[in-house]
């Protein structure tokens, strides 16, 4: 098995769409197309460097895809990078690439930013095992007032 991550520029759209309906899906909600494609169209474009993706390969398969926002903050001088999307086929878990695509984000990221972070949910308990093998957490709890 050969595993590649490259950035998401480098796939085309049918490539990580299935992947991306299926991480949708599994956090139990649905965009428009329209909103799928302005995604799709923002984490590719190498103009927006605020946002930006990889997707990983095994044996020319595209499995897996991380998606990333960059933000200044008042607190440090270097930005942070926010890991708002990650995704890994079901066929292809457990096989050390979620870890693959969190370590690449780790390595590209460094000394561009001042750290990485994401959240989960509460109930996604096979990630949290990985999560809590890579990263430390912060005891942060999350609050959202959707406008």
């Amino acid at each position: 098995m050969s595993t590649q991550i490259i950035a998401l520029e480098e796939i085309n759209f049918e490539q990580w769409l299935p992947l991306w309906q299926s991480y949708l899906t599994f956090y139990k909600t649905q965009l428009s197309d329209a909103q799928i494609r302005l995604s799709w169209k923002r984490i590719t474009n190498p103009e927006q460097a605020d946002i930006f993706g990889f997707a990983i390969k095994v044996d020319e398969n595209v499995v897996g895809f991380a998606h990333l926002n960059s933000h200044i903050s008042t607190w440090v001088d270097l930005p942070y990078c926010y890991l708002q999307d990650l995704y890994v086929d079901e066929a292809f878990r457990n096989q050390g690439l979620a870890r693959k695509l969190i370590e690449h984000c780790f390595q590209f990221c460094t000394g561009k930013f001042d750290c990485v972070y994401w959240l989960t949910h509460e109930t996604n308990i096979p990630a949290q095992h990985l999560y809590d093998q890579v990263a430390n957490k912060t005891g942060n709890i999350h609050y959202k007032k959707t406008l």
